[in-house]
């Protein structure tokens, strides 16, 4: 499996995650969504890196 498919699995297995568990989408804003924007943002790194090399 390539690597950007692994990355990709990972990411919507930890948005999943994040809405199930961590409850980041509810009707309230606070800090707590910031921890989807890490993660999309982490995401975004780790595809240019698997796509560089």
């Amino acid at each position: 499996m390539n690597k950007s498919n692994i990355l990709i699995i990972i990411y919507i297995l930890g948005l999943i995650f994040g809405a199930l568990v961590l409850d980041l989408w509810n009707a309230q804003t606070s800090p707590k969504a910031l921890i989807g924007i890490v993660w999309t943002i982490l995401l975004l790194v780790g595809l240019f890196l698997t796509e560089k090399k």
